[in-house]
């Protein structure tokens, strides 16, 4: 299967979701995540292909479709590099955010002077 186009974001959410509750159904991660049921079957399957996770059935619940989506080391690692990239972006994104603040704030004082 090849990689889904998944940005960062989705890609950390959907990681750290599944470590915090594996136990979510996929129509209950899809919400979450904010993607199509569709998508979320897509992606699990695609995180399952690369080793990222795996699929348990409980077998003794009564409802068969009972999943539990656990991350393997090598699904960790992945939420490690992931998180540490989603960081970077968020922290460049913060600092371009206080640069503008800045440059605001310079024109107001500026506009409120010339009246």
């Amino acid at each position: 299967m090849n990689q889904p186009m998944l940005d960062d974001a989705t890609r950390y959410r959907l990681l750290r979701l599944l470590e915090a509750q594996p136990d979510l159904s996929q129509r209950e991660l899809a919400e979450t995540v904010g993607i199509s049921l569709g998508k979320a079957n897509y992606l699990l399957k695609a995180l399952v292909d690369k080793g990222w996770v795996k699929i348990q059935n409980f077998r003794n619940n009564k409802n068969k479709s009972v999943y539990l989506y656990q991350l393997t080391p090598t699904g960790l690692s992945e939420k490690v590099r992931v998180t540490q990239r989603f960081l970077a972006r968020k922290l460049e994104e913060h600092e371009r955010i206080e640069a503008e603040i800045e440059t605001l704030r310079k024109e107001v004082l500026q506009q409120g002077a010339q009246e």
